[in-house]
């Protein structure tokens, strides 16, 4: 008989940007090793995977990431208590300082994470990220951190418009002139504070690597695509897997230098030069996964079965030309389950 796990998975929101959760969960399900129940944690009340019941078992509520690690660690002590969590996966960069902070307390709980360590995850910030590229030997845009408003007209001494502005977990638009940067800078500020980073624009194809690390510098998964269609925020609504061995090459040499541990996705960028650049790590599962899972690499699978203490062989190969392709789909709530999630935090 196959084992069965109580998984928690965070990242249930379904907006235009929206979390790995639901795909990563779909991957889970998808599994013929073991069976597994799933408990969703949600920050609002109407992150839509709290009302998919076929996908999700049960929702409770957490503290923001900005309420700090105690808050975090009494809701999980409680949720524990009544559900004897196995196996909990973030799938946001903002909140994985707290989950890795946690990481050792957890697991004298019985609870397993399978996450970088505090150093990856420091290093390999957006504001770090020369640096980071410098460390390993990949190629990166040139960057740099700002936190006043007006060292935006300062900018004309290292960067030629358009410049990439970003924030700091979130967000990046292109702006073509100062006005715009400072639209850009008031706009990213409010919602994800500063610093904000501004990165030399470079103009090409975006591609995307979404893999994983076994902590030890071996590479369990790797899967390539090429995005087809994007949104104004950047995020790929389509995309379709390919072969290139530059891409995967780089990939292979992150882990192998970096010794990364757990899932990754590389956002690159390559050049009219055809050189690649690398634009961001994001240091968790995307919201493409059920890509990679479709293609033939069930990467939220191996992450559990790594956090479980499992020896898991790297896939060897996928699928190419599988797309993805996203779309929005309307479902019909009851506000009695709205409610109660908005007043007990559970569903």
């Amino acid at each position: 008989m196959k084992k069965k796990y109580c998984i928690a998975v965070t990242g249930l929101n379904a907006i235009d940007s929206p979390g790995p959760g639901i795909p990563v969960i779909r991957g889970i399900r998808d599994s013929l090793l073991f069976d597994s129940r799933i408990i969703g944690f949600a920050y609002e009340s109407l992150e839509p995977g709290i009302y998919m019941h076929d996908v999700v078992d049960k929702t409770y509520q957490i503290p923001y990431p900005s309420s700090g690690t105690d808050s975090l660690l009494e809701r999980l002590n409680y949720i524990h208590s009544v559900e004897k969590i196995d196996i909990i996966i973030p799938n946001f960069d903002a909140e994985l300082y707290s989950f890795i902070k946690l990481e050792k307390t957890l697991n004298s709980m019985g609870i397993k994470l399978f996450l970088p360590t505090m150093e990856q995850f420091e290093e390999r910030h957006k504001v770090n990220l020369p640096a980071f590229g410098k460390k390993y030997g990949i190629k990166v845009p040139f960057s740099r951190e700002i936190f006043n408003i007006s060292d935006i007209f300062g900018l004309t001494r290292d960067f030629t418009y358009p410049i990439v502005v970003k924030g700091k977990y979130y967000d990046a638009y292109i702006a073509y002139s100062a006005e715009q940067a400072q639209a850009y800078f008031n706009k990213i500020a409010a919602k994800w504070g500063l610093p904000i980073v501004i990165q030399e624009f470079i103009k090409g194809t975006e591609y995307n690597v979404t893999g994983l690390g076994d902590g030890k510098g071996n590479t369990i998964a790797a899967v390539a695509m090429r995005k087809q269609y994007i949104t104004d925020k950047g995020k790929a609504w389509g995309g379709i897997t390919i072969e290139d061995n530059d891409l995967l090459g780089i990939t292979h040499n992150f882990l192998s230098k970096t010794k990364w541990r757990g899932g990754f996705e590389l956002e690159m960028m390559k050049s009219s030069k055809n050189e690649y650049y690398l634009l961001e790590i994001n240091p968790r599962i995307p919201a493409w996964i059920y890509l990679a899972v479709g293609a033939g690499q069930n990467i939220p699978e191996a992450l559990v079965r790594l956090a479980l203490g499992e020896e898991v062989e790297p896939y060897k190969a996928y699928t190419i030309g599988k797309m993805f392709i996203r779309y929005s789909w309307d479902m019909i709530v009851d506000i009695d389950e709205f409610q109660k999630i908005s007043t007990v935090g559970e569903l």
